[in-house]
């Protein structure tokens, strides 16, 4: 059986990954972004690319109903677009909690909200983009990490109250991966060099993980070998959180 997943911030390093990994295991995708470089994506049919604001007040109940447009049904939901924010506190505007929090938190609970019911027909899956910044402190990262935190709570709550109706809820957590988008803020950091040089030595692996990494681990816990899964924060740090 075919089945359909919706996939956001789809144009970026994990998310494109996620996108070839779930075309590859026959699923149709409708792949969401904010950039116009998701358009990228629609290469043989079974991948719809959506360019849209997640934060727009419109946009989940549109997401989910291109999905079932498009292709009858919706069996996954990756909650995968994100912001990231490294910033001192005392530094950090109410601009800046809004925004983040709007990206990060906001447009995946109103997602995950809007495709619940069509999950519980399918009894599909959610698996959501968390962060090691959601299960321990991470200095300068305040505001980033409470939004990653309130996605590992929203996981495990979710994973809970779905739980009858045979919708998994599941998330994994990255440690520093090698996208643009860790590559942007390493370059804010105002000794670049030195900030890369803590940053593997607080993996144990001794470099970063790749894209593709993450998106397999996402793949894994959509999969029926993962059927017995359901409330779980899969890390994918390198060791960072075994130190």
């Amino acid at each position: 059986m075919e089945m359909t997943a919706v996939v956001t911030g789809a144009a970026g390093g994990i998310g494109r990954c996620v996108v070839n990994r779930l075309r590859t295991a026959n699923y149709r995708v409708i792949a969401v972004d904010v950039s116009p470089a998701v358009s990228d994506l629609a290469e043989d049919g079974r991948v719809v690319p959506v360019a849209a604001d997640l934060t727009a007040a419109a946009t989940p109940d549109a997401v989910i109903g291109r999905a079932v447009a498009e292709f009858g049904r919706l069996d996954l939901l990756v909650n995968n677009a994100g912001r990231f924010l490294r910033r001192p506190i005392l530094d950090t505007t109410d601009d800046d909690f809004d925004a983040l929090f709007a990206v990060n938190v906001r447009s995946a609970f109103r997602l995950t909200r809007a495709a619940l019911p069509r999950l519980t027909g399918t009894r599909g899956c959610v698996v959501n983009t968390a962060s090691i910044s959601g299960l321990v402190g991470i200095g300068n990262q305040s505001v980033y990490a409470m939004t990653k935190g309130a996605i590992v709570q929203l996981t495990r709550q979710l994973a809970i109250e779905y739980a009858s109706a045979g919708v998994r809820v599941n998330a994994v957590a990255p440690g520093a991966v090698d996208t643009e988008f860790t590559a942007e803020a390493r370059m804010a950091d105002p000794d670049p060099a030195a900030s890369q040089a803590i940053t593997l030595a607080n993996h144990p692996i001794g470099r970063v993980s790749t894209p593709d990494e993450v998106a397999r681990a996402i793949v894994f816990l959509a999969a029926p070998e993962s059927a017995g899964i359901t409330g779980t924060i899969l890390s994918v740090d390198g060791g960072y959180l075994a130190r």
